[in-house]
């Protein structure tokens, strides 16, 4: 397989961490254990994984870095692949303190970046705990990931993946030329770009929406002050906690919305009672795939909008993130947004970086919120039924709170991801987005 060139969106996920924020994007998926009282132990669940995973040779590639930094890194054949390294045994019993001392430890990068622990130990489940650099996966390629992992019948035989032979890596010389070559096609494609636009009267079209969703994105800036962006640590920790799906259907259909806004005027509401009643600036991650992308690697925008924490009554604040989220969506501002993306990806290297970095400065948003679809019907893996997934939307630095959200198993699956040490009461988020639903459905009724 030959390299390939991280794209500039891919390359702003590394180009953003730090000690203090690791960036992997991370998942806790849930499995009853089988009917017939059996457990999948360890070295079964290894074998099955280590199988599937066979057919996935994205998983199997590392980091290939460009001398001197003049394009972004590649991205090549591992030749020393080993599942063992990625396929991991976690010990124990204690889920909470296995799931967060796995979130709170970077990745390494002399090898392709994901592991998954195995916890088979538990009372009543068999759980994995996965983690995957956020330069390589987002949220909607997590879940595609679940399609090669899981089963619709309880034991589902696959062929056995063709033999693997990794391409060789590419010297440091030949991706030095390449870099130098690609870097000259994209100094002459900025300058080509003006005269592209002009001959272009639909692009020209498109110029006022792009400034006003630059306008929303940028400003008003995120209050400062708030609790949830000061300074950390890379310690973390995963609050876990769903509500069924149909008490997000009937909100939606009594009040005319969609169920991400249903999502959201929860979180706001949870915010509310948690942070204190003041707006916040969220970014809102959104898929912007085509027809003919790829499942895997980042195919995300972000819509900015505030939330209306400092609003009392949660049909009015309902009604708020209904109006943003249309908005937004009305004047495909993800779109935009996404289509300046690769604009810049034409810039210097020094000159993303410094973007990179400004894109997720703490006066640019206060928190993140994700909402993706997960599976629709059962899933399976060696006999053990799916129950949740929660996710873990990685934090960037002066950044302690995300949620992330999978509806699956008719369960819509909360994940509160904090930095533990800035906000060690994370978990009373719980109660208060227990409370706010609760509130949503009382208005419902």
């Amino acid at each position: 397989m030959t390299t390939e060139r991280l794209s500039a969106l891919d390359a702003s996920f590394l180009a953003v961490e730090t000690p203090a924020a690791p960036m992997h994007v991370g998942w806790v998926s849930t499995y009853d254990l089988p009917e017939d009282g059996s457990r999948p132990r360890f070295p079964e669940l290894f074998e099955h994984l280590a199988g599937r995973f066979a057919h996935a040779p994205r998983w199997r590639r590392k980091l290939a870095p460009v001398p001197l930094g003049i394009t972004e890194p590649a991205w090549a054949d591992d030749p020393d692949f080993d599942p063992a390294q990625h396929l991991l045994h976690a010990r124990g019993s204690d889920l909470d303190a296995i799931v967060d001392e796995v979130f709170s430890e970077p990745l390494p990068r002399d090898r392709p970046l994901w592991q998954i622990w195995i916890a088979d130990e538990l009372e009543d489940s068999v759980v994995l705990i996965g983690k995957a650099h956020h330069c390589m996966v987002d949220g909607i390629a997590i879940v595609e990931l679940g399609k090669l992992l899981l089963d619709a019948e309880p034991y589902e035989e696959r062929p056995e993946a063709e033999a693997w032979e990794p391409a060789p890596v590419p010297s440091s010389r030949e991706r030095f030329v390449r870099a130098v070559a690609d870097r000259a096609a994209d100094g002459a494609a900025l300058v080509l770009a003006p005269v592209k636009l002009a001959s272009s009267p639909g692009r020209l079209r498109g110029v006022p929406g792009l400034a006003r969703t630059l306008q929303h994105t940028l400003l008003p800036p995120a209050p400062g002050g708030s609790a949830l962006n000061r300074a950390g640590s890379p310690r973390r920790h995963h609050v876990r906690t769903s509500r069924p799906l149909d008490e997000l259907r009937k909100i939606r259909r009594r009040f005319g919305v969609t169920p991400n806004d249903v999502v959201l005027a929860a979180c706001a509401g949870a915010l509310r009672r948690f942070a204190g009643p003041q707006r916040l600036k969220v970014m809102v991650p959104a898929d912007v795939r085509g027809a003919g992308d790829a499942e895997d690697g980042n195919r995300i925008s972000f819509v900015f909008f505030d939330l209306p924490c400092d609003e009392p009554d949660p049909v009015a604040r309902l009604h708020a993130v209904h109006a943003a989220t249309s908005e937004r969506a009305d004047g495909g501002e993800a779109e935009d947004l996404d289509g300046a993306f690769r604009a810049l990806a034409l810039a210097p290297t020094p000159v993303k970086h410094v973007l990179a970095h400004a894109f997720a400065h703490p006066r640019m948003s206060n928190l993140t919120i994700s909402s993706v679809p997960g599976p629709a019907t059962d899933r399976y893996m060696l006999g053990c039924k799916l129950r949740s997934v929660h996710s873990a939307v990685p934090l960037t630095e002066r950044h302690a709170l995300s949620i992330g959200v999978v509806m699956t198993a008719g369960r819509a699956c909360f994940g509160i991801y904090a930095d533990a040490e800035t906000l060690p009461d994370a978990d009373g988020l719980r109660d208060d987005l227990d409370a706010a639903f609760d509130e949503l459905l009382s208005a419902a009724a």
